[in-house]
């Protein structure tokens, strides 16, 4: 080996060991970046509601959860098999709607 290509090879393990440390150190200085700035807009937030400012059960006292058997409404057939129905054709505007079954008792599979 001569000089030149010595001095070559050890000035590239310089820069190769260069690197990673200027890297490193630009990634510490974006995480701290990061950190303040997450501070920063959690500042600017509200404040959680105080214990005065929480709900309240009503004076009825809670709710309670109504359960019953619903029956669905019967889907309308077209006048042909051709012709197709349209949303507004439906009963409830096109969303399902359904009414309350004579029978309350639940149906159990035997």
């Amino acid at each position: 080996m001569n000089a030149l290509s010595t001095e070559m090879a050890a000035s590239s393990g310089a820069a190769v060991g260069v690197f990673p440390a200027v890297a490193g150190l630009i990634l510490v200085i974006g995480l701290v970046w990061a950190v303040r700035l997450g501070i920063r807009s959690r500042r600017r937030e509200s404040a959680p509601p105080r214990p005065e400012e929480q709900p309240r059960l009503p004076e009825s006292g809670p709710t309670r959860e109504i359960r019953e058997m619903r029956e669905p409404d019967e889907v309308p057939h077209a006048r042909d098999e051709s012709e197709r129905l349209t949303p507004h054709q439906l009963h409830g505007s096109g969303t399902s709607s359904s009414r309350r079954s004579e029978d309350q008792k639940r149906r159990r599979w035997g």
